[in-house]
């Protein structure tokens, strides 16, 4: 057992640090790593399936914590997109594979059903790890997709029931669905009883938990608050497992219900790591599953069926993102992230192999085909990062540039949070502005209460010319996009030299490229509300007020200083980690030196005032 362990770990560290380097995304790494080290390459891991079954746990944690993230008026919001959006992907792509299956591969309806079924489902796991991984869960397409997949989680639960219907033999007495208890009730029975879990479920959650987790939380034990986090996920599996339901829905549901907990936090820090390593190992499991001899053997008719599987769902995908209203990229974003297989396509095989509606041999067909799709997922979305998404940047229907007013005061390229306070403060000093913001739903937004906003991309120079960058006097970059930051820069910096230009800095190491290029002013864009959190943190301390400003200010400007240093070594990684040493060591002593002082100068004024 150890021996596997040390193999399924090294494989990881070996392959996903260089999948990401390459920038090929941590999951196409696990999925790499499962190739390597599987029965059909360097056969040093058996069969998968027992292992597989343990792995999937790590897409129950995956949901309990998405769960986590969704209170339930958001959850309510995006209803139509689970129902409408959801059960038409559902629907549309079963009654295609069906027909297809059915009319020209000559199967039986049966099998044709319950293909179409199971092929409609998508990967949950590598979908939403992919799209947390790359930033893009909460945009719409994220959204969208991420209904998708959850009417798909709760489809498994019909779909479960349906298939020994389909049966051309009755699944053994001792075989029963997933051990269902209820199989031998009737199936109002069954709906009712499992209506019931699901209320009990909620309602625990609701009223039950919070004391449990208060009594939990007064042992300061932390072992025990994890242990009990843990013990709640498996417990609720296991529940919704034996009544026949999908784990992972079970587990989503008591996330939304306990997302307004104030151990929402300590419950996402405690199970992270465990999802974390148990999606890894799902994904090193896939990629060891493929059977490589089946693949060489047949491989011009699994290539066939993976290209049809994938250009199948993905044409349902991209109707239907067009009939909800989805454009430009986030189309092609929703469309390829859901063009593939499933994972719980290889639950519903087993099962479909014991009813025999499908043949031993078409089973082991449909998983390499299942799996090989899966391989292809984050290949698509990479795709889509290097390729679709940054012609669909420079396709964008922008305000024309003679409808953009210009002005000789200010122009700001971005208006959210960060963007609109510099440009409230300025416009409240009678300077003119000329704003350009990429999103359109934050135009939508700022327009309805009156903002002059326009639809472009700073970093075009047509419409950058158009905003007025010949005659202005400032530029404010204040968009939340790194690179486009660097490339609004350096336009600027070419073709207007007379513009003043102040930054919004994302991180430490944005802010050292910004140096570099020169821009008269920059802020990070957390530093000094952090500073103020501290210094605010100082007083309730017992730190006096003077005290604690003082040596707010005494940071600022030392880390300030510091940055200045050290962006003349950010790249040469030993000669920047021995500075940054030295820096925090004379942060240290400036702040304990002028302590000291503080000190004595007060010792000195209470002994005159003696």
């Amino acid at each position: 057992m150890l021996d596997m362990a040390v193999i399924y770990l090294a494989a990881a560290i070996v392959a996903v640090p260089i999948a990401k380097r390459l920038g090929l995304g941590s999951v196409l790494g696990y999925l790499l790593a499962g190739i390597l080290i599987g029965p059909f390459l360097l056969g040093l891991v058996g069969d998968q399936t027992e292992v597989m079954h343990f792995a999937e746990f790590g897409v129950v944690m995956m949901l309990f914590l998405v769960g986590l993230e969704l209170q339930p008026s958001r959850l309510w919001k995006l209803r139509l997109s689970i129902l409408g959006l959801g059960g038409l992907q559902v629907l549309l792509t079963s009654a295609i594979i069906f027909a297809l299956c059915s009319q020209v591969l000559a199967l039986a309806w049966q099998t044709s059903l319950a293909l179409g079924l199971m092929l409609a489902l998508s990967s949950t796991a590598i979908v939403l790890q992919t799209l947390a991984e790359k930033g893009w869960i909460k945009q719409a397409a994220g959204q969208n997709a991420f209904s998708v997949l959850l009417f798909q989680d709760i489809a498994v639960i019909p779909i479960l029931a349906l298939l020994p219907l389909l049966a051309f033999q009755a699944l053994p007495a001792d075989a029963a669905v997933n051990h269902n208890l209820l199989a031998a009730f009737p199936v109002w029975v069954q709906v009712g009883i499992s209506l019931l879990v699901i209320a009990g479920i909620i309602l625990a959650g609701k009223y039950v938990s919070a004391p449990l987790f208060r009594y939990i939380a007064a042992t300061h034990l932390r072992e025990i608050f994890t242990l009990f986090a843990l013990l709640l996920v498996i417990a609720i599996a296991l529940i919704m497992q034996k009544i026949g339901l999908s784990p992972a829905l079970g587990t989503f549901l008591a996330g939304v219900v306990l997302a307004e907990s104030e151990f929402r936090h300590e419950l996402e820090v405690d199970i992270e790591p465990f999802k974390g390593l148990l999606l890894g190992l799902f994904f090193i499991t896939v990629g060891a599953s493929i059977d490589f001899p089946l693949l060489l053997d047949k491989l011009a008719l699994v290539l066939s069926l993976v290209l049809g599987l994938i250009l199948i769902k993905a044409l349902v995908l991209w109707l239907l993102a067009r009939v909800f209203g989805l454009q430009g990229n986030q189309l092609w974003l929703f469309t390829l992230a859901l063009a593939q297989g499933g994972e719980f396509a290889f639950v519903l095989l087993s099962l479909t192999n014991k009813l025999q509606i499908l043949t031993a041999e078409q089973v082991s067909l449909v998983t390499l085909v299942v799996a090989v799709s899966m391989l292809c997922a984050p290949l698509l979305l990479l795709a889509y990062e290097h390729g679709l998404a940054k012609s669909y940047r420079g396709e964008q229907s922008y305000d024309a540039p003679e409808d953009i007013e210009a002005t000789k005061s200010v122009i700001i390229a971005g208006y959210g949070r960060f963007g609109q306070i510099v440009g409230r403060l300025l416009a409240a000093q009678d300077y003119h502005l000329s704003i350009l913001d990429q999103s359109p739903t934050q135009i939508d937004l700022l327009r309805r209460f009156g903002n002059k906003v326009f639809y472009g991309d700073a970093a075009r120079r047509e419409l950058l010319e158009a905003a007025g960058a010949r005659e202005a006097q400032l530029l404010v970059i204040a968009i939340d996009d790194a690179d486009k930051t660097l490339d609004i820069i350096q336009l600027a910096k070419q073709h207007y030299p007379q513009l003043k230009i102040v930054a919004r800095a994302i991180d430490r190491r944005h802010a050292y490229q910004i140096m570099l290029l020169g821009v008269d002013s920059f802020k990070r864009e957390t530093f000094d509300s952090a500073v103020n959190l501290g210094v605010e943190a100082l007083q309730l301390l017992g730190n006096d007020s003077a005290s604690a400003q003082r040596a707010g200010r005494l940071f600022s400007e030392h880390d300030e200083q510091s940055l200045a240093i050290l962006a003349n070594l950010w790249g040469d990684d030993q000669s920047y980690g021995v500075a940054v040493k030295q820096r925090i060591e004379d942060l240290k002593q400036v702040l304990n030196r002028d302590k000291a002082q503080q000190d004595k100068l007060h010792a000195c004024h209470k002994s005159e005032q003696a």
